[in-house]
């Protein structure tokens, strides 16, 4: 039965990567595909729903109602954990372009950055290595990409940047899911048998640094040859401000805000305990006092609360407009994935290898190839690497080769791939809100990053 889920499975992939490709609605496209093979998979007998598990205990009392009770799982789930992040961090976004807040940063930003008007390029990949430290305290792909195309991704643009390489360098700091608050680094660990900050300064660290200076220099190289592409087809418009002749109606102060969130999170988190006692916000709960901040600022400058509330709305239309354009997409690209894996489509892969008496090395790499291309096809790293995490104490007890060994490649591959996929949260979240086409993102971030893996895999198993 797994050999038939498997085919199934890969049938489904390309009839899946054909409607994506002719531009089918990707919700609806993932969100059907996902029951079917769960479906599928019920009548194979590769699958059962635990209702304790998979329905919370409640059941509908007929087994094709609950495939359709799972849809509600997973957005109560989502929802809960990170529909509800994204959607507050869009509406602020929205929010602060409605009170100019983002052009004021811009502006006072722009004195100190004009060094770099001649070599905005430069600048721009200057953003993977700080996006990177800031991704080990916000461990939020999505709500990280987010934050930094309301801050950094308008001074990037005035600079003379193009849209697509500032945005392309912005997603790029989220590709190493790493740090002691990654849900992937700590189950990572667990199965590695240490501590997450064990993993993190012992392992994570000392493959990462190369990788990102590697991927400085391929992002630099990439993004110009696109941009030089592009203007031969005069398809960039580049926008650099001319501070002198910048007006801005917000008051200078207001800089603060778009950047405010950010900073609650570093100031307020695992890393720092500068009141005596240790207090930590969530992005949630970050984004609502900004919200606030903001009001407030708002009344100091109007006195008028019918006008300051008023404005608000920018918020709550900012977050209707991404849950319709992400976090749809999120949840129905959960559904797919778990459709995918009741089809045994995964442990196959990783049987054939073992079967085939692959070497250690071989069997990682094939591994970390397969994880890469689900975290693409999934839009999900999690996912991905959840799914043959657990599987990897057994393989490397087998071809003789520690668990971290073979974990570390494959957990960071997960969330390289996840930056190839035009269906991932973080590449149409912040494709929206920049105003860019998620494929277009994607063929940005596609060279570097295959490159980047290779290279991680010979830095890993070579040097």
């Amino acid at each position: 039965m797994i050999l038939i889920g498997t085919i199934i499975s890969i049938i489904f992939i390309i009839a899946v990567a054909y409607a994506l490709t002719h531009k089918f609605n990707p919700q609806i496209v993932l969100l059907t595909s996902g029951l079917l093979m769960l479906g599928t998979a019920m009548i194979l007998g590769t699958f059962t729903i635990d209702v304790q598990k998979d329905l919370g205990g409640n059941g509908t009392g007929w087994i094709v109602f609950d495939i359709f009770r799972l849809i509600k799982e997973v957005m109560n789930t989502n929802m809960g954990r990170v529909g509800l992040m994204i959607m507050t961090i869009g509406g602020y976004v929205a929010y602060m372009k409605s009170i100019q807040a983002s052009d004021a940063l811009v502006y006072v930003s722009m004195r100190p950055l004009m060094l770099f008007r001649k070599a905005p390029d430069l600048a721009a990949i200057l953003v993977l290595p700080i996006g990177q430290m800031l991704f080990v305290c916000t461990p939020s792909a999505a709500g990280l990409g987010l934050l930094l195309v309301a801050s950094v991704f308008p001074i990037l643009v005035n600079l003379g940047v193009s849209r697509l390489t500032a945005v392309s360098v912005i997603s790029a700091c989220t590709i190493f899911d790493m740090g002691p608050g990654s849900a992937n680094t700590a189950r990572a660990a667990e199965l590695a048998g240490m501590t997450n900050m064990q993993y993190f300064v012992e392992h994570q660290l000392p493959l990462a640094i190369p990788v990102t200076i590697l991927l400085m220099v391929l992002y630099f190289a990439c993004n110009r040859y696109f941009d030089e592409k592009d203007r031969a087809h005069g398809i960039v418009s580049e926008a650099v401000t001319d501070v002198k002749n910048m007006k801005v109606d917000a008051p200078l102060i207001y800089a603060i805000l778009p950047v405010l969130p950010l900073a609650l999170l570093i100031i307020f988190s695992n890393y720092f305990q500068l009141f005596g006692s240790l207090i930590v916000l969530d992005t949630t709960t970050a984004m609502f006092i900004s919200l606030f901040v903001t009001i407030s600022f708002e009344l100091i400058r109007y006195r008028s609360v019918r006008k300051t509330f008023a404005q608000v709305k920018a918020f709550w239309t900012g977050m209707g407009t991404v849950f319709g354009n992400v976090v749809t997409l999120i949840i129905s690209a959960e559904i797919f994935s778990k459709g995918l894996i009741s089809l045994g489509f995964i442990d196959s892969i990783v049987n054939a290898c073992t079967h085939m008496g692959f070497p250690g090395a071989l069997v990682s790499v094939v591994i970390i190839a397969v994880i890469f291309m689900a975290a693409i096809l999934m839009g999900s790293g999690n996912a991905s690497f959840f799914s043959f995490g657990p599987l990897v104490p057994d393989i490397a007890a087998k071809v003789g080769m520690k668990p971290v060994d073979m974990l570390l490649p494959m957990q960071l591959s997960s969330s390289m791939g996840r930056a190839i996929s035009p269906i991932a949260g973080i590449i149409v979240a912040v494709a929206e809100v920049a105003g860019v086409k998620p494929n277009d993102l994607v063929k940005r971030n596609a060279i570097p990053l295959t490159t980047g893996l290779l290279a991680m895999v010979i830095i890993h198993y070579i040097f």
